[in-house]
Order: structure tokens, then C-alpha cells, then sequence
């Protein structure tokens, strides 16, 4: 580590005649284009022990004030290009050097122990900008992979930390992480690079949103103790003002939270959620003689339920969590304490985690915590109310290397993982051991181009079924059919269906999704003797009623892949409330023609377009010639006499 001496010669020391440079708009340009990049960097390197909350407030004041003072400054390390970095741009711009430098400088010093005889750095204080008041603020959760690296990489030291970030993050090859460190007041930057070697070359994992301080997740703080406070200093305030006159007031009490009940670890019906001997444990046959078939009736399994202390670090942290655990939930999913004493439907060693499951009628919880500590523990929470039958076969019990494992309904009887994009080829058995499926791969987690999609096969007494992994606690069911009369996609004619869409549900992952239709509403036949298309409208419905997400596709024939021809959100269009949909396409032939394409659900008798094209023709199809570029507006009456927009 460098001494304060040291730093302020290096920060202080002359540029060399051929080092660029640097006046403050080019280093603030540099510094805005690159800003999360700059405050990623910077969370990564600063200490994990300052907690998530300061880290990323430390992380962006770090970033604001690496700027120069108002005058131009050498950027005393030009930025390196190693080939191996996509952003060419960014590699040789001396402002962005100039930034990045002083950024990790700061990280660096923030890192460094307090001395009793020498005054603080500024990086190693609270920022005093930003400052968020009443609120806690951190990445949103990773999965076990992250977490698993964060550990490791706290273990570091904040130098070997910064030469891991700079691998893999900047993409700079050895010889330029040294001098980056050097530059940055490392005394010995081969010993970093050495220590950092020791930590596993996941470079991906730098860019998962775990380690994202500008896409964030906000939680109150401790609002007893919050209230504590306020109520003492208001009452140290109101003994001042009157001095001993408050010893004669008459009556119980003079605030209004007299007759409130104290600090809820006193309160009975808390202490009772919070009691792992009252955990409701269902008999691991209720559900063959109940005509429930949802989470109520699931047994508790796994191999640490009797751990008492776990259950009560798991039911402490729903109630209260730290500002170092990390918290997910789904969209409209609250994320407050259980009313009552939850159900235990898991708990036990998966993995390198120890996992809990609990259920509150609501919700499903998971706390996960590694084995070998508690510290970055995870609190993840998905809404589940209603859910019976299929929404209630499987919860996501870990996710490892892209893989994901299900524990299971206890009437599943046989689990088997199939790709959505190939239809024709024939589903792989999984294992089931205590209702824990084997890994399979996880479309989830993805990036880049969709080759596949795996989705779980689940058979059960009343049929089989098909679930997908949307980053969620809960699967999705998947179904088609026409809205209202839906079934499960399950057989041959459904699972073609579904193959040249499966990759759209990449634009419904994350959004708390309870089931996925695909209606296929209209074939059509090509002009120019081209085949016959198909129109096929996809809708995500969620667990909390809003939210809805309709695309409207189409696939022409031999297409791997569905066009998304119009899409909206919170519409009622080919959902069950209003099972019609209109959407359009302009669509280029064999023969290099333009043509204008639209189709309705069979009830359309007739389909006008306005605007770029006017056309109307009778029936549910409308093909006409157009220009590449041409905008309309389309509208459809139904056979009913109502009319009907486009989507869009």
C-alpha cells in the first residue's frame, strides 16, 4: 500500500514532455460518456467491508471529482490498447486515461486502514455528494456465480482487487495493469498481479448487474430504529425547550405514538414469525388425500430442516434485512416480514450454498447463504398467490455456471429438459432426488445470440407440461391456443408453434411472469406464389395483473426465427378479456417486390389501411402493394360491428 507522502508526490509530480494533454472538457467528456463503466470500476475496487450502501455512493463521489482542477493536466498514462478490447475509441481517448487513472487512484486510497496520527484522505470519509437520506441503495442481485466471485475477490487485497478488475473489465494485458498501478501508487504491483491469479479468470461475471452501481435497488432503512431516534430527539428537544414542566403534564402520554406497541422483537405475534419451532412443516403425504394442489400442501424437505439456527438467520433476514444482503424480488412482489409463522418447504446444503425455502400463502422467499460463512447472503422473493396445479410444480432452488436446479411439486413424477427451438427432437430425463431436479441449462442467463432454449418438461397425473426459466423464482407455464381456451404446450402441433418464438421470450425475463400463450390467429398466403405465412400473437400475463406484454409475429416459411411485427404493454388485445389482435408488416418478396401485410383474428370481416397505402379489403387478410418504407395506420371491424386498432 502507498504512504499519504507518496500519493501526494505522485499526484503532485510534473508530466513527462510526451504524455497528452488532458483540459477539463475532454476529461469531463470522456468522464460522462464512460460514466458507468468509470463507477463500475470503482465499486469493484473499494473495500466490500464498507457495505453496498456507502460502497456505491463512495463509488460514484469517487467518479465526480476526477476531473482536473480547472486546468489542463497530463494524463500520465496514455490508455493502453492490447487488442483485445472492442472500444477502440475509448482505448485511445487521453481523457478517458486521465479519468480512469484518477478514479482508481481514489479507489485505491479509500482502501487504505485509518491512522491515528495522520489526517484522513477525503476517499476514505463518507462522500458527502451523493447523499440519499432514509433509503439504502445496492446492485440488484447476481446469481451464485457473482456471489461467489464478490467473496473472492473481497478476500484480495485492494491492490490485487484493482489488477483482477483491470484484466477483466479494461481487457489490459499484464504489462499495462502494471503500469496503471504504478501510476496509481502501488508499491508493488507484481505482487498484485500475482495475489490476483489466484482468484478464477470469470471476466463475464464484471458485467453482470451484481457489480452495476448505476442500476440499483433502493430498501428503507431501519425504520424502528429510525423512529427510535426521531422520537428521542424530539423529546431531548421538547425537555429543553420547557425544562421540568413536562413532569406535570397530565395524562399518559404526550406523542402521538403513545399506545404504539414497542420495538417488534417484544411483540408476540412478530416473535412468533420469527420462531423456527413455529415454522408450519406439512406431513410429506397430506398432499395425497388434500384436493389442494398448490404450496400449501408441499412437505418441508432437504437435509437441513432441523438446523434451527439457519431457520432463524433465514427468518431474521426476511424481517430485517442487513444492508449487506442481497435483495431481489419481482415486480409488484412486497418484500416486508411474514405476517405469521411461514411454511418451510426447503431447506439444505445445494451446491456451494446453503438454501431455505419458505412460503407465506403469498409469497415464496429463498435465502441462500455459502457454506463456509454469512456473509453475501441473498433474500429473493416471487410472487405466487393463486398459483395451483402447473404455476405450483417447481421453484427455482440454485443457479450455478448457467445451470439452474427446480425443487419440485411431490406429485411430479418425471422431469425431462427440452430445447423449444428444435420440436422435432425428443426430451432428455432428468433425475429427481427428494424433488430436486438435476441441472439442467438455464435460457435465463443467456447472452448474445439464442441458439437455444431449454425449457423443463414436467409429468404429473393430470399431464405434461412445459415451464421456462425467466430469471425468476417460479418458471412460467407455457401455453397456446386462442385466449380463453388455452392449453398446455405440450404436443407436437403446440410445440411447433412455439419453436420460431421461443427466443422473444428473451423481452419477457425478469418481469414477474406467470404464464406465456402463443396463438397462432391467421395464415397467409404469400404474394407472389411465396408460401403461406403465419401470424402468431405471443402474451405474457403476471402475477401481479398488470404489466401484460403482447407481440404480435410473423414467420415466413422455412424461417428459423418469428419477426416481431408490433408489440404493446398493458393492452387487453389478444388476451382473454378481448381475444382479437390486428398487426401488420411490410414484407419483401423472392421477387424483390413490396408488399403492405396484415392480418386479424378469424372474427375480422373486413381490414382498412390509411396513411402511406388506402386499401381495404374484406376477411382477416389484407395484401397490397407498397413502397420499401411505406407507414400506415390499420383498422379492422369485427364481425360485431366494433372496430379495432393495430397493435402497436
Amino acid at each position: 500500500m502507498q504512504s499519504q507522502d507518496v500519493a501526494q508526490r505522485q499526484s503532485s509530480a510534473p508530466a513527462a514532455p510526451t504524455d497528452p494533454v488532458v483540459d477539463v472538457e475532454q476529461a469531463e467528456a470522456a468522464l460522462v460518456e464512460h460514466y458507468p463503466r468509470l463507477v463500475r470500476l470503482a465499486y469493484l475496487v473499494l473495500p466490500p467491508s464498507l457495505g453496498r450502501n456507502r460502497r456505491v455512493l463512495t463509488a460514484h463521489s469517487l467518479t465526480q471529482r476526477a476531473l482536473p482542477r480547472g486546468r489542463p493536466s497530463a494524463s500520465v498514462i496514455p490508455a493502453q490498447s492490447t487488442g483485445r478490447s472492442t472500444s477502440q475509441g475509448r482505448e485511445a481517448d487521453p481523457g478517458y486515461a486521465f479519468v480512469r487513472l484518477q478514479v482508481l487512484r481514489t479507489a485505491l486510497e479509500a482502501a487504505l486502514p485509518l491512522r491515528r496520527k495522520a489526517w484522513p484522505k477525503r476517499s476514505q470519509l463518507p462522500p458527502l455528494l451523493p447523499q440519499v437520506w432514509g433509503l439504502k441503495l445496492f446492485p440488484r442481485s447476481g446469481g451464485a456465480d457473482e456471489l461467489a466471485l464478490d467473496q473472492r475477490l473481497s478476500a484480495l487485497s485492494a491492490p490485487a482487487r484493482a489488477a483482477y478488475v483491470l484484466r477483466g473489465l479494461e481487457r489490459l494485458a499484464d504489462p499495462d495493469v502494471h503500469r496503471l498501478l504504478t501510476a496509481a501508487g502501488v508499491d508493488d504491483p507484481e505482487a498484485a498481479l500475482g495475489e490476483a491469479d489466484a482468484v478464477p479468470a470469470q471476466y463475464a461475471l464484471l458485467d453482470s448487474p451484481e457489480f452495476d452501481p448505476c442500476s440499483l435497488q433502493a430498501r428503507p432503512t431501519d425504520l424502528m430504529r429510525r423512529r427510535q431516534r426521531t422520537k428521542a430527539a424530539l423529546a431531548a428537544a421538547a425537555a429543553l425547550a420547557v425544562s421540568g414542566a413536562l413532569l406535570g403534564l397530565p395524562g399518559d402520554g404526550w406523542g402521538p405514538d403513545g399506545a404504539a406497541a414497542p420495538s417488534y422483537a417484544q411483540n408476540p405475534a412478530a416473535e412468533a414469525a420469527l420462531d423456527p419451532s413455529r415454522l408450519t412443516k406439512v406431513s410429506p403425504t397430506a398432499w395425497r388425500s388434500s384436493a389442494r394442489t398448490d404450496f400449501s400442501v408441499w412437505p418441508a424437505r432437504g437435509d437441513l430442516t432441523g438446523d434451527r439456527a439457519l431457520l432463524r438467520r433465514a427468518l431474521a433476514v426476511w424481517a430485517r434485512p442487513g444492508e449487506t444482503v442481497q435483495v431481489s424480488t419481482t415486480p409488484g412482489t412486497p418484500s416486508g416480514g411474514p405476517a405469521g409463522p411461514p411454511q418451510l418447504l426447503y431447506a439444505g446444503n445445494v451446491d456451494n450454498a446453503r438454501v431455505v425455502l419458505l412460503h407465506d400463502g403469498l409469497r415464496i422467499a429463498r435465502y441462500a447463504e455459502p457454506k463456509d460463512g454469512t456473509a453475501g447472503a441473498a433474500l429473493d422473493f416471487a410472487r405466487t398467490d393463486g398459483a395451483t396445479g402447473a404455476e405450483a410444480n417447481a421453484v427455482v432452488l440454485d443457479r450455478t455456471d448457467g445451470n439452474v436446479r427446480y425443487l419440485t411439486a411431490p406429485w411430479v413424477t418425471k422431469v425431462a429438459e427440452r430445447d423449444l427451438l428444435k420440436p422435432s427432437s425428443g426430451a432428455m430425463d432428468l433425475t429427481i432426488t427428494d424433488g430436486i431436479t438435476s441441472p439442467l441449462a438455464s435460457p435465463a442467463t443467456k447472452a448474445g445470440s439464442c441458439a437455444s432454449w431449454n425449457v423443463l418438461q414436467i409429468t404429473d397425473d393430470s399431464g405434461t407440461r412445459l415451464m421456462t426459466d425467466l430469471g425468476e423464482l417460479v418458471p412460467a407455464r407455457l401455453t397456446t391456443g386462442r385466449p380463453g381456451r388455452t392449453h398446455d404446450a405440450a404436443g407436437a402441433e403446440s410445440l411447433r408453434t412455439w419453436a420460431p418464438f421461443a427466443c422473444s421470450l428473451f423481452a419477457v425475463r425478469g418481469q414477474g411472469v406467470r404464464s406465456v400463450n402463443a396463438w397462432q390467429y391467421a395464415e397467409q398466403p404469400l404474394p407472389d406464389a411465396s408460401g403461406t405465412a403465419a401470424w402468431v400473437c405471443t402474451r405474457a400475463e403476471t402475477w401481479r395483473g398488470g404489466g401484460e406484454r403482447t407481440l404480435a409475429q410473423f414467420h415466413t416459411p422455412g424461417g428459423t426465427y418469428g419477426a416481431v411485427a408490433a408489440k404493446a404493454e398493458n393492452v387487453p388485445a389478444c388476451g382473454a378479456r378481448d381475444p382479437h389482435v390486428l398487426a401488420g408488416v411490410l414484407w419483401k418478396s423472392e421477387a424483390g417486390s413490396w408488399y403492405l401485410l396484415a392480418a386479424g383474428s378469424r372474427d375480422t370481416a373486413s381490414i382498412s389501411t390509411t396513411g402511406g397505402v388506402e386499401q381495404t379489403a374484406q376477411g382477416n387478410l389484407l395484401a397490397v402493394p407498397a413502397k420499401k418504407g411505406t407507414q400506415a395506420e390499420l383498422k379492422a371491424t369485427l364481425t360485431d360491428g366494433r372496430s379495432i386498432s393495430g397493435l402497436r
